[in-house]
């Protein structure tokens, strides 16, 4: 049971990740094409950035933090490099965006201990909610919106 919540909660922090991402893709490709990585102006904070919000919601110990932005670093590498390989279809593209970002939280949640995952779950769901809302259009935002909290 536990697995199962476990991952119902990963594959949603997934899509959550994924679609800003996949929007910032199409939305570069609708503007100018010199622009490059243009589509990460809006996306998430850098690695360093990441890993001090960690810092500050999970109270990450030191060896946390560096085990944290090496594994932040790994998935913005490895998101650079896909954004960039124009030989995959869109579709297969967010696949394997969601699957890097898949494999990034499983890291950092077995770096956790149990006060942590708990909070680590926590953001996860409440970044799940602010997507679901921020696609199906929040009644009391007016179509304004704050951005995502940051994971």
């Amino acid at each position: 049971m536990f697995k199962q919540c476990l991952l119902i909660v990963l594959a949603a922090s997934l899509i959550a990740v994924a679609a800003p991402l996949a929007a910032a893709q199409d939305s570069q490709s609708n503007s100018q094409p010199s622009q490059p990585n243009a589509s990460w102006r809006h996306g998430p904070p850098d690695p360093a950035q990441r890993t001090q919000e960690l810092t500050k919601r999970l109270n990450l110990t030191s060896d946390q933090q560096a085990k944290v932005q090496g594994i932040l670093e790994s998935e913005h590498s490895q998101m650079e490099t896909l954004h960039q390989d124009n030989s995959m279809s869109q579709q297969d593209r967010r696949s394997k965006m969601m699957d890097i970002h898949k494999n990034s939280d499983t890291q950092i949640r077995a770096l956790l201990d149990s006060t942590q995952q708990k909070k680590w779950d926590e953001m996860q769901a409440k970044r799940e909610q602010w997507m679901q809302n921020r696609h199906q259009g929040s009644p009391n935002s007016g179509g304004q919106q704050s951005p995502p909290p940051q994971l």
